[in-house]
């Protein structure tokens, strides 16, 4: 008779093991958490407004350091000079008289030179006001860029009257 009873007690395992309750799946959402500290979003607008503050300072320096600037009003007499100093930017130089209008778009002035249209500069500058040298000779140092149209395209960094 002993024998019986063991089997029952083993049988009475299994069930037991096959009605446990399944774990629960999904959680309740806990509110009180937060995935930002306020020490994080303190620091976070910190940053932020330095990063603001130091690009406009850095946006108003200008170009005062670099270059000269005629007053407003002054007079464009022969040897004025305008423009930045930095001879390893701007080294290639043309002489010619500066006119306004480009070609398909390249360039908004352009200088005139001996031997025709062919021979004609083509010019931007965001430096150098150009627009004050209109039908004067100058020579312009610059830094020649790729051209669609033009034969000569150049970034004017300096320009002296001649």
């Amino acid at each position: 008779m002993p024998m019986k009873k063991l089997e029952e007690t083993k049988t009475n395992d299994a069930v037991t093991e096959i009605n446990t309750a399944p774990e629960k799946v999904v959680h309740d959402f806990d509110s009180k958490k937060s995935t930002f500290s306020s020490k994080f979003i303190v620091v976070l607008i910190v940053v932020l407004l330095l990063g603001v503050g130091s690009g406009y300072l850095l946006a108003n320096r200008g170009v005062s350091s670099s270059g000269v600037k005629l007053p407003t009003g002054a007079s464009i007499s022969k040897g004025t000079t305008e423009g930045s100093n930095d001879t390893t930017t701007f080294k290639d130089a043309v002489e010619g008289t500066l006119k306004e209008g480009g070609i398909d778009g390249e360039g908004a002035f352009h200088l005139v030179r001996p031997g025709g249209e062919s021979q004609n500069v083509y010019l931007t500058s965001s430096i150098v006001d150009l627009s004050k040298y209109i039908d004067k000779k100058i020579k312009v140092w610059g830094q020649t860029q790729k051209a669609q149209r033009a034969g000569w395209l150049m970034d004017v960094g300096k320009v002296q009257v001649i």
